[in-house]
């Protein structure tokens, strides 16, 4: 934070967008290491980044934070539970830290996309891969320009009466 501070004098935006899998097993054979790494990266590691730049934010007296989730942490996927229960997670940060900051012209927010084909493919089974798919209402994977476009606006000026919220991005999966 302080080398960002140097570089850029102050942050009015921040996208926190960094998450892992771990294995597809079921929850009762599931290796309690890769358990706190997911929960470490997808959780704790977001938890930093917005405890970090918050501070910043409101000596600025502006601020937009978006956090990625997925839609597996409004309805959990079988054989994925640290990833379900962490992203589940941090829809409750948001939740939380943007009532903490309504008053603040800061605004936090949360995505929660179905499966868009990136990298963290890499990470998953074949059958977990078609499961999700066959989830999908749309038919296909999402695609990393539509997450943007939505973060994008989250992260506007236009955006500043909606925070705490969860905005779905997943060709129809949402139930809730």
């Amino acid at each position: 934070m302080e080398q960002t501070l140097s570089a850029l004098g102050g942050v009015d935006i921040l996208v926190a967008s960094a998450g892992i899998t771990g294995p597809n097993t079921t929850t009762w054979e599931y290796p309690v290491d890769a358990w706190r790494r997911v929960i470490d990266v997808n959780l704790n590691g977001l938890f930093y980044c917005n405890r970090a730049v918050v501070p910043t934010m409101l000596e600025g007296g502006y601020g937009r934070i978006i956090n990625v989730a997925s839609i597996a942490g409004k309805e959990g996927n079988p054989n994925a539970s640290a990833y379900s229960a962490s992203k589940a997670a941090v829809i409750g940060l948001t939740k939380s830290l943007g009532k903490e900051l309504a008053k603040n012209n800061i605004t936090v927010n949360c995505v929660t996309p179905a499966a868009v084909r990136t990298p963290i493919f890499d990470q998953m089974s074949q059958t977990h891969i078609d499961f999700m798919l066959s989830k999908i209402p749309i038919g296909r994977f999402g695609t990393v320009e539509e997450v943007t476009a939505l973060i994008c606006w989250l992260a506007s000026e236009e955006c500043s009466f909606t925070t705490g919220g969860v905005f779905d991005i997943s060709g129809g999966r949402a139930t809730y």
